[in-house]
Formats: structure tokens, sequence, C-alpha cells
């Protein structure tokens, strides 16, 4: 309800603000669409590996608490304080997309490893910067990093189970 009192710069600040992150989303799909119905059925899984419907729903409402988040930081007066807290976001987006092409790509799950764990980092400091400006955009990502959790540990499995 209360997107129908926003002012009409600060619905499009949220609506870009989401098409951003779903954007990233969807460069990392690219890579991901042309490997996972080849080379990723081809690589041995550990046994709570989510079926390949699950990641693309998943996905989507993360990018969408992501564009949340970073609107309501962009809500914000520019200051330091956000200038940093969007440079880390910044990274975080960049190394997500990275580890797409890494994983799915380039087909290196050790690489794409490290890539995760440097993602983790950052968006752990993410949450830490947006919680000084907006509690709730630091609450959006909580999923996030959970996933990311996930998702590396799941990463680290496939490499150990095909190296």
């Amino acid at each position: 309800m209360k997107i129908l009192f926003m002012k009409k710069g600060d619905v499009l600040k949220l609506i870009l603000s989401i098409l951003v992150c779903l954007g990233a989303g969807f460069l990392g799909s690219i890579f991901t669409s042309s490997s996972v119905g080849g080379w990723y059925l081809t690589i041995k899984k550990p046994p709570f590996n989510p079926p390949n419907w699950v990641f693309a729903p998943v996905w989507t409402l993360l990018y969408i608490l992501m564009g949340i988040s970073v609107y309501l930081i962009l809500k914000n007066k520019i200051d330091k304080k956000v200038k940093i807290g969007l440079i880390f976001f910044s990274v975080q987006l960049i190394l997500n997309v990275l580890w797409s092409i890494i994983f799915f790509g380039l087909k290196n799950p050790l690489i794409a490893f490290l890539d995760i764990s440097l993602l983790w980092i950052f968006v752990l400091v993410t949450i830490l910067k947006f919680w000084k400006i907006d509690k709730r955009a630091s609450y959006l990502l909580i999923p996030y990093l959970s996933w990311i959790t996930f998702a590396a540990v799941l990463n680290f499995s496939i490499y150990i189970l095909n190296v």
C-alpha cells in the first residue's frame, strides 16, 4: 500500500534498483543456461544438491530483495557512508555475475569457490555498511548471505567430488 504514496522519483528509483539487480542475474543466467543442460548434468553432485528448477525462483527473489535493499540506501542523502556501502554492494554484484561466468562458463569449480568466498565476504561487509544507514536494507540481504553460504558449500562439494 505504501508504494501508492511514494513520490514518482522514488518509484522510478525502486524500479531501477530492482532492474539493475535482476539484470545482473540475467547476465549470469546466460552462462548458467548454456551449461545446465550439458556440462552440469555430467558432473558429480552431492546428495543435498537441489533440483535445477529451484535456482531460478530463489535467485529471482534474492535479486528483488537486493534491489529493494539498495533502493533503501539510495533514498538517503549521498554521503561518505552511503558511497562506501554502494561500492561494496556494487563489488558484490560484480562478483555474483563472475561466479556464474567462472563456474558455468569456464567450468571451473575451484576458481568459482574462491570467487564465492570473496562474494560472501563482500555481502557480509555490505550488510554491515548498510546497517549503519538503514537497518531494513541490511535485513533484506540476510537471505542472500544465507543462500550464498549454502551455494559455497555446494560449490566446494562439487569441486571435491570432481577432482
